[in-house]
Parts: structure tokens; C-alpha cells; sequence
């Protein structure tokens, strides 16, 4: 584990809170209280406020405040400029934690049957629990109005709710949600610490410039100076294809690629295909090499052959599984970002189709970032290299650090909590019994 070394001003009178990485993560939850007591014993400095990144001055509604407000957001949380990776997303989710522990000492809240589906203006014996949980975690002010009725106000707490918790923000009430509503506290409060400590041993020394694909979150982050330049949408790995933690640096974009087919994809995927179909790599411009030798995909008994016995490449064409741009950093796993031809799939809320690698949305709009300090690199050159469709590889004039970290927890810059399915099932076999008290 790094020694990371955080600290932050709290703009209260000028007390500061340290945290050295340890082996017990218990140094967090002391952390925690001695930002509680800083705030306890300073009043605010206003230019310390003025001057100081301070994750205590966000939004956060409180559930047991009638006069509380719940913010619906107008715009998608994906729009924050705050950095998820570095202080500006540790101290936040340590805030939290903190706050769900309080929720947790008032009683958490009772679990909601599940049943038909619970749509706008429905009127429902389970709508008074759902109004108190909403409520219990800030997604609902507290309101009047006959309380089994599922009214406009309550629809707009649920879509909010379904939002900072992946879910299609619709308002309409199904199993998914319901079972998302009874996920314990204790249980958001583990998986908050585990994030914690996942944030802690990422360095502080992020890179002036820096990429971060949340693979959990299935988004994509380009930061400069501290600030979220852009942030999109990323298709990542299948469960049984899982996309890998990596800490490297992009080097180089491979315009217009070549698909050098992995072997497991080629046995698993594309030479069952071709046994179906033989004409199926010539449709798709996949070449066939064996023994170091072209042959025609017609020629060959797929029946009596397995990837071991060839190598398959694809040809550069708008049918090219990387798309018109291969991203690529050195890493023992060959995974890459890349475009993709399937736009279709970024539309849709979990977003895990691909054998490992991450297919970026909008893809060019992140080349477009990472050449902006490459001499001679505009957006019109790469779009006119991408419609001429000629191979081409470019280097960055200065590599660009890459972090692909497996996320479940975070909070953005208006203080929301975001939560997002454990889809690898690596947070269930976390020991967290030193993480939390």
C-alpha cells in the first residue's frame, strides 16, 4: 500500500487534518473526528473558504430537518468538474461515511416489500416506506400530502434516488429499485470505506494531466490542472471478461487499427461464428494467417481448428471492432481503450458487453484532449485522418497517465453519494472488518 500523505484545509480557522496511509484503515475514522472536532472548536475563515478546496461546504440535505430541501439535479451528475481520483474525491466519501454512520445510529430504515410496480400518481400501502426512505438518505424533503399516494414530489425523490444509484431514472418503482432501496446501511457504509481505502492508495502525484476510467462506474474522466475536462460514458468487461485495474501511461493513438484478434476471443467468439458461417470473416474483413502465411477463411475446417492453429486481423474499416482509434498504454492484460462501431450500447445504464477492453463514447472528443499538446494536432486533422482511413499511429508529445480503478462509491462536487452495483462481485470479498468501527 502507498503512504499517501493527504491533507486539507477545513477553511475553519485554519484547522488541518493529516492522514497517513497505514495498514489499519482505522486512521480514517480518526481522521473523520478530528474534522468533526476542527469544526466543533473553529468558526469559518472566510478567506480560508474562499481559497480552499472544502468537502464539508457541499450540499447534503438533512433527513430529519422538516425545513430540509432535496435538490433534484437539472443536469446529470456526469457533468461535475470535480475529479473523482485525488483529494477532491477522498475527502468527500470520508464525509459520507460519516453521514450514513449517523443515518445508521437513528435506525437506518425498514425494508419495502416488494409487489407491482408503483408508477406516478398510484396509490400504494408501501409508498409511506418508501417516502421515509427516501427521506432518510435526503432524496425527499419532508412534505405533507396523503402519504400512500405516489405523487409528483415523491417521483421526483425516486428519480434522483434511481440516478445516484445507476438505475434508469424513470420514477417507476419495479424490483430493481425496490431491492436497491433495502440495501442495509451497514452495508453502504462498508462499501463506502472500501472505496475509501481504494481512493487512499491511488497517489496523490496524479499527473498534471490525467485519465481515469472508473471501471465500476462505467465512465471516463480527462482531467487537467484539477479541473474535469470532459467525462463519458465506457462500455467495459463482461463478468466472466473482467476489465483490470491498471496504473500506466498513454503513449500513442492508433488511427484507422488493425484488430489483432486475442486468442481467447478467437476461440470463445469468432471461430464458432465461422463454423456457423463461412463467409463470416469475409463479411467482417478478418484476415486469416497460419504459419505465418495469408489463406483463404474458406479454405480452412473450422471444425478441426482452433485459435492455436491461427492468427486472425482485422482489416481497418468502419466494421472494425476498435472503431477508428485504438488508445493504447502499455500493460500486461492488452487492454486498450478504443472506439467500437456498437454505439447503441452506451445508452443503456450497465454497460458491461466487451471481452475486457474499454470502448470510449464520443471517443475523438477524448483523442481531440489527449493530442491538444501534440504540435499540429486539431480536430479537423483528426477527423480528416479518420475519413481518409489510412493506418496511421501518432505519439503524444508527452504521455499522459491512465488509471482504471474499480469504483462503487463516490461523491460529486454537490455533495451527492453515488452508489453502483458491485458487477465484478470484488467488494462482497472484501475483509471489512478493519475498515469500518
Amino acid at each position: 500500500m502507498n503512504a499517501n500523505r493527504r491533507k486539507i484545509d477545513t477553511g475553519r480557522g485554519g484547522s488541518t487534518v493529516t492522514h497517513v496511509a497505514k495498514t489499519s484503515f482505522d486512521y480514517l475514522i480518526m481522521a473523520a473526528s478530528a474534522v468533526f472536532v476542527g469544526i466543533a472548536l473553529f468558526f469559518v475563515s472566510p478567506a480560508a473558504a474562499d481559497d480552499a478546496f472544502n468537502p464539508w461546504e457541499q450540499q447534503w440535505v438533512d433527513p430529519w430537518n422538516p425545513s430540509s430541501e432535496a435538490l433534484i439535479p437539472e443536469t446529470p451528475t456526469s457533468l461535475s468538474s470535480v475529479p473523482t481520483l485525488g483529494d477532491a474525491g477522498f475527502w468527500p466519501v470520508l464525509r459520507a461515511m460519516s453521514m450514513y454512520e449517523q443515518i445508521e445510529e437513528w435506525g437506518g430504515w425498514k425494508s419495502i416489500p416488494r409487489g407491482e410496480k408503483i408508477e406516478l400518481g398510484d396509490r400504494d400501502d408501501r409508498v409511506p416506506l418508501i417516502r421515509e426512505r427516501l427521506v432518510a438518505t435526503g432524496d425527499l424533503a419532508i412534505s405533507g400530502g396523503d402519504p400512500a399516494v405516489y405523487d409528483e414530489h415523491v417521483y421526483e425523490g425516486t428519480r434522483r434516488f434511481q440516478s445516484r444509484h445507476g438505475l434508469t431514472p424513470d420514477g417507476v418503482i419495479g424490483p430493481r429499485t425496490i431491492d436497491t432501496m433495502n440495501v442495509p446501511v451497514s452495508k453502504r457504509i462498508k462499501q463506502l470505506a472500501i472505496n475509501l481505502q481504494r481512493l487512499n492508495e491511488v497517489s496523490e502525484s496524479l499527473g498534471r494531466r490525467y485519465v481515469f476510467v472508473n471501471i465500476a462506474g462505467q465512465e471516463v474522466e480527462a482531467v487537467t490542472d484539477g479541473r474535469v475536462d470532459l467525462r463519458r460514458r465506457v462500455i467495459v468487461g463482461k463478468e466472466d471478461r473482467q476489465t483490470p485495474e491498471i496504473t500506466s501511461e498513454i503513449t500513442f493513438l492508433a488511427f484507422n487499427p488493425y484488430w489483432h484478434v486475442p486468442r481467447s476471443i478467437a476461440e470463445k467468439d469468432l471461430i464458432p461464428k465461422a463454423r456457423r458461417n463461412p463467409a463470416y470473416f469475409e463479411r467482417l474483413g478478418i484476415r486469416v494467417y497460419r504459419g505465418g502465411r495469408e489463406v483463404s477463411a474458406r479454405s480452412v475446417n473450422w471444425y478441426r481448428t482452433s485459435a492455436r492453429d491461427v492468427r486472425l486481423r482485422q482489416d481497418p474499416s468502419p466494421r472494425n471492432s476498435l472503431g477508428t482509434v485504438k488508445i493504447h498504454f502499455n500493460n500486461p492484460y492488452a487492454v486498450y481503450l478504443h472506439d467500437t462501431p456498437s454505439k447503441s450500447l452506451f445508452g443503456r445504464t450497465a454497460r458491461t458487453y466487451s471481452s475486457g477492453c474499454v470502448r470510449v463514447e464520443d471517443v475523438h472528443d477524448l483523442t481531440e484532449w489527449l493530442l491538444s499538446e501534440t504540435e499540429g494536432w486539431d480536430r479537423a486533422r483528426i477527423d480528416g485522418v479518420v475519413n481518409q482511413r489510412n493506418r496511421r499511429d501518432v505519439r503524444l508529445a508527452e504521455t499522459v497517465p491512465v488509471y482504471l480503478l474499480y469504483l462503487t462509491a463516490w461523491v460529486d462536487d454537490s455533495g451527492v453519494v453515488n452508489f453502483r452495483d458491485d458487477v465484478y462481485d470484488i467488494d462482497r470479498r472484501v475483509r471489512t472488518s478493519s475498515l469500518t468501527r
